[in-house]
């Protein structure tokens, strides 16, 4: 079996740092080492022994692991399954026959299965002290990875400026030493400005659909049949049918009916409710969660849940053993009018089924951050997309089961995206050993792909058509970044000099980032020259009506051809006019780099918003796709 790189640091993710999880389970068949050779002599790292964890545990897949005492663990080995996760889905062995609890059965892979793995342990249910997480990356280092894949970020709301961020700091020093870092993008969307591991060396990912959705159906007494979403698990041998109430009107004793009607803590009378499938209206807010309104309807003796949903396109959550359905709000409507015309309404809640392919699809997931950056807005993120929802993947095993059992589950989030795009970095890093990590960052975003599996735009779930603020420059397509045609190289001096432009003194960047890389920092320290780093795509946070701005970028010729000619294609919205000169790039056998201006402006009757579009280089066969947000004021 070909290798294809030697190691993969992961590290798992939660929404919040305080419940984040992480870690890693030796025993499982993911990281079998079975055709693997003898470790490469160029790996410094340590197995790390530990309670429940011995030198033993690694091997020639696993060949590194490393827990910190400043985070209370006690021990390399996976505490709830995101660290698993998120290594097995970056690199874990193929396995064949699995499922989760009979959905999504198949095989599981890595991204990049020919790949050794060293895990690191910063995070435990007490938070991930940033001085662990700076020193796992610093270790990494220095063990000797090829590529560090972070599924870890902080709330927008508590996002450090760049110089106090101990994942930027630490992907800085990685960045140094040419190791790619890749992160996810967070789990705060859709607002806008939640997007987090924001910094211009990091490699940010968004999160979305694949072709497949797990169906729960419902069959009212009345016998219609309404399709739902959800994953739920029952003993049950036959459904069985129970009278269905709406939650509006079962309001505990002096509780507003509204917020009975959207199952809020303490609102429903358990006498009304006890023994009966419930159907609550999902609030608005995003304080009330699924999982707050099932443990609410589950607390008060129901014995199922139908949730409408009023906001969104519907992701199938996991219930485990409850029985549940989900819906949209036209079909909400048509359970709420049965109730509403029966005597003794009753329901049954049939068991999950695995539906695909699905369509739309990717569909941005709702959970996924958004942008622009509250940091700065003219670094354009997050930086692609891949698939973040239901995705199946190693787990330990329960407890009661012995420690080798195969065990995988269905998860969600940008912690699941995020090792997608670090398998498919390494895919990249396999065919094209000598790129730097910024080439392959720019291979994956120019040839990400922008239509679903419908041939039209990649919507969110709101059905719209998505915008670069949650796509990033779109979905990764691995296949065709190993032949991107054109390649942006974003240097360690690009970096330094974004600092500068931040606004970061010489003395404060020497001091928290680089001592040993010497550098001049520019005269000039203005936030609007961030734009013009030589970056994949280009953000621009304020354009004022009227204005032109001109932008500069340089592209490497990678194809196989050295004589060749690639012809601009621009698509830019109504409002806002872009040029783009010259508008042909010619590359002889002597010339491999050429630089282009793009000019914006501004028209006097454009909205007052960001304005998104594309600048496209084509030689007939590859296409260079860069993806551009303007905002007009």
């Amino acid at each position: 079996m070909k290798r294809n790189c030697e190691t993969i640091l992961v590290i798992a993710y939660g929404k919040f740092i305080k419940y984040i999880y992480t870690g890693i389970w030796p025993e499982s068949p993911s990281f079998s080492d079975k055709g693997f050779g003898e470790i490469p002599l160029k790996w410094k790292g340590i197995c790390m022994e530990g309670a429940d964890f011995n030198k033993f545990n690694c091997n020639r897949k696993l060949i590194g692991a490393r827990y910190y005492k400043s985070t209370g663990a006690t021990s390399a080995r996976d505490s709830n399954g995101h660290g698993t996760h998120t290594a097995s889905t970056a690199a874990g062995a193929h396995v064949d026959g699995v499922s989760d609890r009979g959905l999504a059965r198949g095989t599981a892979k890595g991204g990049q299965p020919g790949c050794r793995v060293a895990a690191y342990k910063t995070c435990t249910a007490d938070g991930c002290p940033g001085s662990a997480m700076l020193k796992a990356m610093d270790d990494a280092v220095h063990d000797g990875v090829d590529i560090i894949s972070i599924s870890i970020g902080l709330s927008a709301a508590f996002t450090s400026d760049y110089l106090s961020d101990p994942i930027a700091i630490g992907a800085f020093h990685a960045e140094l030493k040419g190791i790619m870092v890749i992160a996810s993008a967070g789990n705060d969307g859709p607002n806008a400005s939640t997007v987090t591991n924001v910094a211009p060396w990091l490699f940010t990912v968004a999160a979305s659909n694949i072709d497949r959705d797990f169906q729960s159906s419902v069959i009212l007494g009345s016998g219609k049949v309404i399709r739902g979403t959800g994953i739920h698990f029952s003993n049950a041998t036959r459904p069985k049918a129970y009278s269905l109430v709406y939650a509006r009107n079962a309001a505990a004793a002096s509780k507003p009916v509204e917020d009975a009607r959207t199952c809020l803590p303490g609102s429903l009378d358990p006498k009304k409710v006890s023994g009966k499938v419930v159907v609550c209206v999902m609030p608005r807010d995003a304080v009330t969660t699924k999982q707050i309104i099932k443990v609410v309807v589950e607390d008060a003796g129901a014995r199922g849940l139908i949730l409408v949903n009023q906001k969104e396109k519907i992701r199938a959550s996991d219930f485990g053993r409850f029985p549940f359905s989900e819906v949209d709000m036209t079909d909400g409507y048509k359970i709420l009018k049965y109730i509403l015309h029966t005597k003794r309404p009753t329901v049954i809640i049939l068991p999950t089924v695995e539906v695909k392919p699905t369509k739309p699809a990717p569909v941005v997931a709702l959970f996924s951050s958004r942008g622009p950056s509250s940091l700065t807005e003219n670094i354009l993120k997050p930086d692609v997309m891949a698939p973040g929802v239901s995705i199946l993947a190693a787990l330990p095993p329960p407890k009661t089961a012995k420690p080798s059992t195969p065990e995988f589950g269905l998860r969600s989030g940008t912690s699941m995206s995020c090792p997608h795009v670090s398998g498919a970095a390494a895919f990249v890093k396999a065919h094209r050993p000598s790129w730097t990590p910024s080439m392959i960052k720019s291979a994956l975003m120019t040839t990400a792909i922008t239509h679903d599996n419908m041939r039209r735009p990649v919507t969110n779930t709101s059905g719209l058509t998505s915008t670069p603020h949650e796509t990033g420059a779109g979905e990764i397509n691995p296949n065709r970044a190993i032949n991107p045609g054109l390649v942006f190289e974003t240097t360690t001096q690009d970096y330094l000099q974004f600092l500068c432009y931040y606004g970061y003194s010489q003395k404060t960047i020497s001091k928290t980032l680089t001592k040993a890389t010497k550098f001049s920092s520019s005269k000039k320290t203005s936030k609007d020259l961030i734009s013009n780093i030589n970056y994949p795509s280009i953000s621009i946070g304020n354009l004022r009506r009227g204005q032109r701005k001109m932008i500069e970028r340089s592209v490497r010729n990678v194809g196989p051809e050295r004589n060749v000619t690639y012809v601009a294609h621009i698509e830019a919205p109504e409002g806002l006019v872009v040029k783009v000169a010259p508008k042909r790039l010619v590359f002889e056998e002597n010339v491999d780099k050429v630089s282009f201006k793009v000019w914006f402006y501004g028209e006097k009757s454009a909205p007052k918003r960001y304005h998104h579009g594309s600048l496209e280089w084509s030689d007939g066969y590859h296409s260079v796709r860069s993806v551009f947000s303007v905002n007009i004021n």
